[in-house]
């Protein structure tokens, strides 16, 4: 289910609330967290109830796994039953989400001739096998309390971050969710809530969408585009990217406050960030923080030199770039990363000497060209639109691409006044000048959100922009992130 749907807006979610916030009323906890979990469910396997059997026969195993690890006091044993949990985990989103990229390389490197499986992903399943894999390791280091079945089911299967994350950890939410005292309805969460989910929501519907709308054509014209319209397909992918991914984090927050749960923030205005260092402390921070807890720290860190940090970081962002796509433009997105970071690290003394207006204006010029390589679906394909760009043959702007961000209710308002007769891409411009300013100088959500107060203007923004967003409705797009 997408929360950018009628039947999400005006179903699901007041049935969920209603149905959570009654039970509870009641002192009905077991059953009011069945009931989550049973709403999860639903919206999970909406679109293929097959999901339904994947998710549950996760949470089995790994809740099998975890009792196992706590039943018995021999290292060697935890240890066996905590390696089994994880192997279990990474074969299934091994299965699922790699399975023909390998055959597809054993082809190409032995001639062979294997058939591909043509495996539908499902939805999530790297966000949820990471939060599974974090809690079995966490059992086996002693650092899991004794947790029931349901509560431990509704930490994996929640349904605001369930599909695109956050990867959220056990301690951050189980805790919540057992939790008395959070149980009462609180007109200063959900107002507070309602508001960051309707920001994440305009994020996504009223900015990333409109981008979307013309980026894959942009892709698809590699060979032919002119300068002009190379760099607006440059620009253009991350701000859908960061619009999309940070308004479903957004919306998965404001979500969980609506119902007195705390999910953590996993962007922190990452695109004005004055070097790479500084941008993955930004960007997907609870990726970060899995990969820095689980491999990073692991391998030694930064513990055993120079050396030996800059090949574990390596290590780290390679993995990065494969968990994201099973693709080698994936895992170079992720080795490019990692270099950049390599490199700062090495000249960090120098680098930080050098005015952070220039340092942040080249950092976000790095992560738009190597977000490229992320998108596009052949290297040649991505060497196509920086061969364009750098070819200085500037022109008119694609007009297939201007005519993506004429969205129908700017185009009425424009009408009146006839001024696009005159500037026919000012609405382009007018989409990437704003969003510019929102990525480099506007508050967080979050930190609007935290602030809101149901005043009159506040609730007037609210209402219009929740109206907009709805009537937009109809030509709603799935994230980005569900295929990663």
């Amino acid at each position: 289910m997408l929360f950018n749907s009628y039947i999400f807006v005006f179903v699901f979610l007041p049935i969920c609330l209603l149905g959570y916030f009654a039970l509870n009323r009641f002192k009905k906890f077991t059953l009011a967290r069945g009931f989550l979990f049973g709403m999860s469910l639903w919206f999970y396997g909406y679109f293929n109830p097959a999901y339904i059997l994947i998710i549950i026969s996760s949470i089995l195993v790994n809740f099998g796994a975890y009792r196992l690890i706590v039943a018995t006091d021999d290292r060697k044993r935890r240890k066996v039953f905590m390696i089994l949990g994880v192997v279990f985990d990474l074969g299934l989103l091994g299965y699922f989400k790699y399975m023909d990229f390998f055959i597809g390389n054993i082809n190409a490197l032995f001639k062979a001739d294997l058939p591909f499986l043509h495996i539908a992903l499902p939805l999530g399943i790297s966000f949820f096998t990471f939060q599974q894999i974090s809690f079995v390791a966490d059992a086996y280091r002693g650092e899991v309390p004794k947790y029931d079945f349901l509560s431990y089911a509704c930490f994996v299967a929640y349904f605001p971050q369930l599909i695109a994350g956050p990867i959220v950890s056990h301690s951050e939410l189980v805790p919540q969710l057992m939790d008395e005292s959070k149980k009462k309805f609180s007109w200063d969460n959900f107002s507070k809530g309602m508001f960051l989910f309707i920001l994440g929501l305009s994020k996504k519907v009223l900015l990333a969408d409109v981008f979307g709308g013309a980026i894959p054509y942009g892709f698809t014209i590699s060979e032919k585009l002119n300068s002009t319209t190379a760099w607006l397909v440059i620009l253009g992918y991350t701000i859908q990217l960061y619009f999309d991914f940070s308004g479903y984090c957004d919306m998965a927050m404001g979500l969980g406050k609506m119902m007195n749960l705390e999910i953590p923030q996993n962007f922190d205005s990452p695109l004005r960030s004055a070097n790479i260092g500084e941008f993955w402390r930004r960007w997907h921070m609870t990726l970060g923080r899995f990969f820095t807890k689980y491999v990073y720290i692991p391998l030694g860190g930064n513990r055993k030199g120079l050396v030996r940090t800059c090949i574990n970081t390596m290590i780290v962002f390679f993995l990065s770039g494969l968990w994201h796509g099973a693709a080698w433009t994936f895992v170079v997105w992720g080795v490019l990363h990692g270099l950049m970071l390599v490199i700062y690290r090495i000249f960090k003394k120098a680098i930080d000497r050098i005015p952070k207006f220039l340092t942040a204006i080249f950092n976000f010029l790095f992560v738009c060209f190597a977000f490229v390589i992320f998108r596009a679906e052949s290297f040649v394909q991505a060497l196509n639109i920086f061969k364009n760009a750098f070819a200085f043959r500037f022109g008119p702007v694609d007009s297939i691409f201007s005519d993506a961000f004429r969205v129908i209710e700017i185009r009425k308002v424009l009408a009146v006044t006839h001024i696009e007769n005159r500037f026919p891409d000012m609405i382009l411009a007018g989409y990437y000048i704003f969003a510019l300013i929102l990525i480099w100088f506007a508050k967080t959500a979050k930190n609007c959100a935290d602030r809101f107060r149901p005043r009159v203007l506040n609730c007037i923004l609210a209402m219009f922009l929740l109206m907009w967003c709805v009537c937009s409705f109809a030509g709603k797009s799935v994230f980005l992130y569900f295929n990663f």
